[in-house]
């Protein structure tokens, strides 16, 4: 039997927060629920009550990730509330349980359930949306919108988010197409965040660890020394070079991965997760770092890492293992460091997941994948570069994207302060970083658009008539009309 509200808010370590109280409120009154909080602060427990609803009521929910390695974690964390033979598994890797009351599913895994009018829709009593800002991804943002519009009506949404600044504006249009949602705000981060401005200096060999801001402005002596960098005499019609950029003598330099870390360890900075938006950088950072003898873990810890390699690695064949790279692994992880990255296998990153929460893993270089909801606060983060690669240019991280990134920083019950660490580069200038820093704004804007898969889902579903008409229920239409009036 399900708990009651009571003994389930009495399950928590700390009393329920204002914003989770009003959004267990919505559930209870029936409402879908847009949780707009930063990292860290709790969204999870709404989506653990509407969970916890839907069984009590009989039915079923869904849980669904933007990404495999968040689904993995969120079913590891329902089975251990739940059991596992009341949670199932269901993405592009993995189908476990499928017809279990609780089932965690990629969402396009759930819209291909939806145009293909599973049974497993039967008795679904809600479905929880987590990483909704998703909804703005170029490639993958329409599906968010097909699951919302093509759903049951009879499902309750609960939506969850740390970075969409306009979610009333998204609840209102859940209202017109599902029927009444109540927007939930919370501002407050739970544990403050320090940004911190990490530069190498070579006109003194030093690093130089600058707070980003100082009475609520940007640092004005960072400001000084990023401008140092810049040539006060630049060919006419050009503009200003930065040493850092050409064959002249350096004045900064961006402060290289083990130095890095290496301060960190001297302020206990550390577990720091370090992000680096290349796999092979992450893989290369991990190797360099375990290989120049610098040992963060004691000989306590580093039997605690073996047991748990041994443990999460053993159904693994021994040739398989070699192959993968089992040696470094291990030596990396018994040092203190470890990569984690889309290109692992699933279980190689269970186990820094699992090495990392346990504070056994000090430093973990990471793609921005990791900044997407998976529970591993940490520390600190390190930013190396504030540009990344889409696959065809490259593109300034937005700040919603900064403000995911950023949120693993500050551990909840632990740390009274969390540090973002950036890194100097010669292709971002400071006042850019703060500003991107100082950001607040993410809104959320629709990124639908029909695609052919969508039309051959909508003319194989529906009538024609009734097809055109979902179409104009899209975010992205709303959003115009808006616009327009």
């Amino acid at each position: 039997m399900a708990p009651t509200r009571s003994e389930f808010a009495a399950r928590y370590r700390f009393p329920l927060d204002r914003f989770q109280n009003e959004a267990l409120d919505a559930l209870d009154a029936g409402e879908h629920v847009v949780v707009a909080a930063p990292t860290g602060s709790g969204k999870t427990v709404v989506a653990e009550y509407g969970i916890e609803r839907a069984l009590r009521h009989g039915g079923k929910a869904f849980y669904t990730a933007p990404i495999k390695a968040l689904s993995n974690q969120k079913y590891r964390d329902l089975v251990e509330i739940h059991g596992d033979d009341r949670v199932g598994l269901l993405t592009g890797d993995n189908s476990i349980n499928p017809g279990a009351p609780v089932v965690v599913m990629t969402t396009e895994v759930l819209r291909n359930m939806i145009y293909g009018r599973n049974p497993a829709l039967d008795d679904l009593v809600t479905v929880v949306l987590d990483e909704v800002h998703f909804l703005q991804d170029t490639y993958r943002g329409p599906v968010w919108e097909e699951v919302i519009i093509h759903l049951p009506s009879s499902v309750q949404l609960v939506c969850l988010s740390a970075t969409v600044s306009n979610s009333r504006e998204l609840a209102d249009w859940i209202t017109t197409v599902r029927g009444r949602t109540r927007s939930v705000l919370e501002t407050r981060r739970p544990v403050r965040l320090d940004n911190r401005y990490l530069v190498s200096d070579l006109t003194a060999d030093r690093l130089r660890f600058m707070p980003m801001f100082v009475g609520g402005v940007p640092n004005k002596d960072a400001r000084r020394l990023d401008d140092s960098a810049i040539r006060r005499s630049p060919p006419r019609g050009s503009r200003p070079t930065r040493q850092g950029n050409d064959s002249g003598k350096k004045k900064l330099a961006t402060p290289r991965r083990l130095e890095t870390v290496d301060l960190l360890a001297r302020r206990e900075l550390l577990p720091t997760i370090y992000f680096i938006f290349s796999r092979a950088a992450c893989d290369d950072a991990a190797r360099v770092c375990a290989e120049s003898g610098l040992l963060l873990t004691t000989g306590d810890e580093r039997a605690e890492i073996q047991r748990i390699v041994d443990g999460r690695l053993a159904p693994l064949d021994r040739d398989d293992l070699e192959v993968l790279g089992i040696n470094p692994f291990r030596e990396q992880l018994a040092a203190g460091f470890a990569a984690h990255h889309a290109g692992m296998v699933p279980a190689m990153k269970e186990v820094v997941e699992a090495c990392f929460t346990a504070g056994l893993v000090k430093v973990v270089f990471a793609t921005e994948t990791l900044a997407v909801g998976i529970n591993m606060p940490a520390r600190s983060v390190v930013i190396e570069k504030l540009t990344k690669f889409t696959g065809d240019h490259h593109q300034r991280l937005t700040p919603g994207e900064y403000t995911q990134l950023t949120g693993r920083a500050g551990r909840r019950g632990i740390d009274d302060v969390g540090d973002a660490v950036v890194l100097w580069t010669p292709w971002v200038r400071f006042d850019e970083i703060a500003e991107l820093a100082g950001s607040s704004s993410f809104h959320l804007r629709s990124a639908f658009r029909p695609t052919y898969n969508m039309a051959a889902n909508l003319v194989r579903t529906y009538e024609s008539e009734e097809a055109h008409h979902l179409l104009n229920l899209s975010f992205a239409q709303f959003q115009a009309d808006r616009d327009i009036v």
